[in-house]
């Protein structure tokens, strides 16, 4: 199985779910440090949707526009709200790419919003 680095976007089966949580295969965000994505199977993530205005106002969420570094193929909002842990040796799918350093900062923010770390 391939290591995980903090940045990546892979695409991750999150299935099953319950209630509202983000589901199906998605690219996620790994956010993990990577001494854990080295010596863990569970590592935390950050699911990708699709970009809409409504999801685009919410200030945890973060833009990111389609490259071929980061393998997105649409204009997208990483969620970290919905932040997860998942077992990726399990659920990994395939490796996108990476993230910009300025977007992993802005993941950044949105998490230490998300769980009132400021």
């Amino acid at each position: 199985m391939k290591s995980v680095k903090r940045g990546m976007v892979i695409d991750i089966n999150l299935n099953p779910v319950k209630g509202s949580e983000t589901g199906k295969i998605r690219p996620c965000i790994v956010v993990t440090n990577d001494v854990y994505n080295q010596n863990l199977p569970v590592i935390q993530v950050v699911p990708i949707t699709s970009w809409n205005e409504k999801k685009s106002q919410i200030s945890t969420n973060v833009f990111l526009e389609p490259s071929k570094e980061n393998g997105l193929t649409k204009k997208s909002i990483a969620d970290c709200l919905q932040t997860r842990p998942i077992d990726y040796q399990h659920r990994l799918v395939k490796i996108r790419g990476q993230i910009s350093p300025n977007e992993l900062i802005e993941i950044d923010r949105g998490l230490k919003l998300v769980f009132g770390l400021f």
